[in-house]
């Protein structure tokens, strides 16, 4: 067994089991039933996989293939620089975007690198996570010179995420019984931002992960994922199941944003990615996310202060990020803010 840096070590109870479990179970949905007349179906099953699962895989979304494959080698070629040329685009402590290869899950440093991306550039957040600091901070996109066409693919690549992220929120609105177009209005001027993730070859999965067990703090995330694998979900049962890609699909996980606002009607699913020995992996999410003053918080109308309280307290989006971004560069000496921070006990 190779020996890696202590720094990537999961304790004990959160190290992987190397063995697939594919659960064959995790719904695929699919989204030409919009343009067929068949939306009612369409939003019963999203309602039932949202409930069930937090996740889904969304089958003829109508992203352009060959707009996927492009992006998805300009990723590649990034990656594939020297470590010199992509810290040229280095993320700092002063702006979250950019590239960055020593990221934190749960105080363990993950095994990838990734490059992140603004859809709206600047994107606007809080400064600081004091809450009587009303200073505003703008994030600019740092782009990579290669490859020379890279930021042509993102931003063709960013206007397909944008309009399915748009599609699915309506969907997931209708499905809690909302107007379709309830929760737009809370992304104008969205701090929504593209992940790329590289997980090279791990010589030692049993001990590390690409990326440690999380819940994501937006409110969907859309990812692509490669033939490779490793993409897992937690079960109710608190069992880790695989998420086996599907040729084409986008992932689709509800998250913590989405669960306060249907007041846990549908739970952010908890995920991680076990490492490859032999493979290296590549993923795009995007992370589909409100303004930065937008209060989140259980909607009126999917609550009653008799049958059905509010189970979560309100928060400040800006001021939320703003404290996840101090994790990114160091460990905490407490656990990083999370939505049971805010429960109603």
């Amino acid at each position: 067994m190779a020996e890696i840096d202590a720094a990537f070590i999961q304790p004990v109870e959160h190290r992987p089991k190397l063995t697939f479990t594919d659960s064959g179970e995790i719904p695929v949905v699919d989204l030409s039933a919009v343009e067929n007349g068949a939306v009612d179906l369409l939003v019963t099953g999203i309602g039932k996989a949202c409930e069930e699962w937090g996740i889904f895989q969304a089958i003829n979304h109508g992203v352009p293939l060959d707009l996927v494959r492009r992006m998805e080698t300009a990723m590649k070629e990034f990656f594939d620089q020297t470590s010199d040329e992509k810290r040229k685009v280095k993320r700092d402590e002063t702006n979250a975007m950019g590239y960055h290869d020593s990221e934190h899950t749960k105080n363990v440093r993950d095994w990838k690198e990734v490059l992140d991306i603004a859809v709206e550039d600047p994107i606007v957040i809080s400064a600081s996570p004091d809450p009587q600091d009303q200073e505003l901070r703008k994030y600019y996109n740092k782009w990579p010179e290669y490859p020379p066409d890279f930021r042509k693919i993102w931003k063709e690549y960013a206007g397909e995420m944008e309009k399915l992220a748009y599609k699915l929120l309506e969907l997931v609105s209708l499905s809690l019984g909302l107007a379709g177009d309830r929760l737009n209005e809370f992304f104008e001027g969205q701090t929504s931002f593209i992940r790329l993730n590289h997980y090279p070859p791990c010589p030692s999965p049993e001990l590390a992960l690409g990326v440690g067990w999380h819940k994501d703090a937006e409110a969907l995330t859309i990812l692509f994922q490669d033939g490779v694998g490793g993409l897992e979900v937690m079960r109710k049962n608190g069992e880790w199941v695989g998420v086996k890609p599907i040729p084409n699909a986008f992932v689709i996980n509800i998250g913590d944003i989405i669960q306060v606002w249907s007041n846990d009607k549908y739970e952010s699913v908890e995920h991680r990615v076990v490492a490859n020995s032999e493979k290296e992996r590549f993923s795009i999410p995007y992370l589909f996310a409100p303004a930065h003053h937008v209060n989140v918080k259980p909607l009126e109308e999917l609550t009653d202060e008799l049958k059905n309280p509010p189970k979560f307290k309100d928060y400040n989006w800006g001021k939320f990020m703003a404290t996840r971004n101090k994790s990114d560069f160091k460990k905490q000496a407490v656990e990083n803010i999370q939505i049971h921070h805010f429960r109603v006990s």
